[in-house]
């Protein structure tokens, strides 16, 4: 009874070995691959329940993944035209389209199809890339560059039975030495254009403080010109006055000269002079303080001179005979949105008008000394 009982349990456990052994089950996904002894016999790509030879011995079935899959390669450093240097950071998806030929060249294996999958992949970003200027990758044409990668990389992944779907480029940044090149270059610029904006300050206040001095300049000069014009016709009615004084009566104009000439002469300064008492210097001396006698002849007043003639007052600068030429005078924008601009141009000021020479009065009759 009890070899009996053995003998029933091995027979059921057998035929549920049999049974389980001849049942695969596909999932809607996944693609099972059926070979018998070695050879692929059938592949099963919609779900369901399917039979086959009991054992593994006659037919076995590999199961593959038909879903969508994705391959990353990360910190992968590109050289762009120009000796540039990117870290780059891409995926694909794919998925197994040929199941046969996945197993016939691949071994069916992930793995094997993932390496020549990286291989593929590095070579078509350093296609791409180096055929791109600095700044491409990080333009409008990353999008090209993604759908050429993809295409570079399809044919020769085919042949795995693998269908790349899509490419994607996850982060372009610049290499670290690459950076700080980058970041001394525009920080050269922004000193270059600050130093431009400084060059052109100066070239305003230059231009500026030329123009200011160039008015006071033409200031001065207006203002010395009609002093000096003024001083002369001052000197000429002094002048006037001299001859017309001397013209009445000689004999007194040179006793006042005299008296002038001792003043000066014999003031308190410490100066020794030796002179002869029969000098000509010493002729009032022994006067006894006596004018000397009046003359009794006057001269012909001579006429008031007639005054100079003063340049006329015009728009054009003092200084225009001079070489200088006019220049634009530069506006200067400031804070407030105001603009502060030079002064273009000075008139000269208006020269004095001459006074009237005063008409000498009539000489009157000095006292006569008395008679030594």
């Amino acid at each position: 009874m009890t070899n009996r009982l053995f003998i029933i349990g091995a027979v059921i456990v057998g035929a549920l070995y049999v049974l389980f052994s001849s049942i695969y089950i596909v999932d809607e996904r996944e693609q099972a691959i059926v070979m018998r002894f070695g050879q692929i016999t059938d592949i099963r790509t919609e779900p369901g329940l399917y039979f086959k030879i009991p054992t593994d011995i006659v037919d076995s079935v590999q199961i593959v993944d038909d879903r969508l899959l994705r391959y990353d390669i990360a910190n992968m450093r590109v050289q762009v035209s120009g000796n540039a240097f990117y870290q780059v950071d891409a995926f694909l998806t794919y998925r197994i389209a040929d199941a046969r030929l996945f197993r016939e060249r691949a071994t069916g294996q992930l793995s094997v199809a993932e390496a020549r999958i990286g291989a593929s992949l590095d070579a078509a970003l350093r296609q791409v890339y180096g055929l791109r200027e600095f700044t491409d990758a990080l333009s409008d044409e990353r999008t090209q560059m993604m759908q050429e990668t993809r295409d570079l990389i399809r044919p020769d992944l085919a042949e795995l039975g693998l269908d790349i779907v899509d490419v994607r480029i996850l982060r372009t940044d610049l290499d670290a030495d690459v950076s700080a090149t980058t970041f001394e270059r525009m920080r050269a610029e922004r000193l270059a254009e600050a130093a431009l904006l400084r060059a052109r300050g100066q070239e305003q206040a230059q231009s500026l403080r030329a123009i200011a001095d160039r008015q006071a300049v033409e200031i001065v000069a207006a203002a010395t010109r009609d002093a000096e014009i003024i001083r002369g016709q001052g000197d000429a009615e002094r002048n006037r006055i001299f001859a017309a004084a001397y013209g009445q009566d000689p004999e007194f104009f040179e006793f006042y000269r005299s008296m002038e000439a001792y003043r000066i002469a014999l003031a308190n300064s410490g100066t020794t002079m030796v002179l002869s008492p029969d000098s000509a210097f010493f002729r009032y001396f022994g006067s006894d303080g006596q004018l000397p006698a009046a003359s009794t002849t006057f001269g012909t007043p001579l006429p008031p001179a007639s005054s100079v003639e003063v340049p006329a007052t015009t728009d054009t600068p003092a200084l225009d005979g001079l070489g200088i030429e006019e220049t634009v005078a530069p506006s200067i924008t400031l804070e407030d949105g105001s603009e502060l601009s030079p002064t273009i141009g000075t008139e000269a000021p208006a020269p004095v008008e001459p006074t009237a020479p005063a008409t000498p009065a009539p000489a009157t009759q000095p006292a006569p000394a008395p008679a030594q």
